[in-house]
């Protein structure tokens, strides 16, 4: 079988970066464009220059749907207005599309879900094997403790994020939520100011903090009367995060049309 051919979408980037790495460093696949918005600085730049690498002969380009259209498939940590329309350009060409693009409204998602129509598309509010092997862990413990187990979900990432909670963040408290059979949309509490009243019973709690460098703490805990439970994944260097999306590429490459997750990804 042939190589693989990713394109890296937002390849100026730090994530960006460190997926031009990640997939020069795998087997199987190679780096097949790069793209950038227009009037970026690094347009026609080398991709694996940008990354810090020797040259590798791919220029990063505004094309999108030129990069798109000449790719098996693309990886994507950009922003959701640009993830809708790398989502419909990638189901037009019948690609592999990875997102890990977070901060959607409902609306987007919709969206996202129908452009898996014609797409094989992978989207995980975190691509790491420990994140994923958290929320499989999370849900489990969610459904073996009743509702005298409050959940609350801490998360902390770097001052520059955007989006809050972070997608991990809401990807845990989901899997939570449908430990115990029930609506996130319904249960969960994400601000708390001033006079806020006793907790609600079954209520799942967001707390973000921003500072520093912090790449990503998620913390899952389970207070009981007397007793707490704790989960915690310290993500200490994004490139566990390339490398599970690559992964995730290889994996997608011969599956039908559909909207995947991680979970799906290592089997879990």
């Amino acid at each position: 079988m042939s190589d693989l051919g990713i394109a890296i979408m937002g390849a100026e980037g730090r994530m960006g970066r460190e997926l031009v790495r990640a997939v020069m460093e795998t087997k199987g696949c190679t780096v097949a464009g790069a793209t950038e918005r227009a009037g970026s600085k690094a347009i026609g730049a080398d991709a694996g220059v940008l990354a810090g690498l020797d040259p590798i002969g791919v220029k990063v380009s505004d094309d999108a749907e030129a990069v798109i259209a000449a790719a098996d498939a693309i990886l994507d940590f950009t922003a959701p207005a640009a993830t809708l329309r790398f989502a419909d350009a990638a189901a037009r060409a019948g690609i592999v599309h990875i997102i890990g693009t977070t901060g959607f409204s409902a609306a987007e998602e919709e969206k996202i879900r129908q452009a898996a129509k014609r797409a094989r598309i992978i989207k995980a509010g975190n691509m790491s094997l420990g994140v994923n092997l958290l929320t499989a862990v999370t849900k489990k413990v969610a459904a073996a403790l009743d509702v005298e187990f409050d959940i609350e979900i801490v998360e902390m990432h770097h001052r520059h994020k955007v989006d809050a909670p972070s997608g991990t963040a809401l990807m845990l408290a989901r899997a939570a939520a449908d430990g115990r059979g029930v609506s996130l949309e319904e249960k969960a509490v994400r601000v708390r100011d001033g006079h806020t009243g006793p907790r609600p019973p079954g209520a799942i709690g967001l707390q973000s903090l921003r500072g520093g460098s912090v790449v990503g703490d998620h913390t899952v805990i389970f207070a009981g009367e007397g007793e707490r439970i704790e989960l915690t994944h310290l993500a200490q260097d994004r490139s566990i995060f390339s490398r599970g999306a690559v992964k995730a590429a290889l994996w997608g490459r011969d599956k039908a049309p559909g909207l995947y997750s991680m979970i799906d990804v290592l089997g879990l």
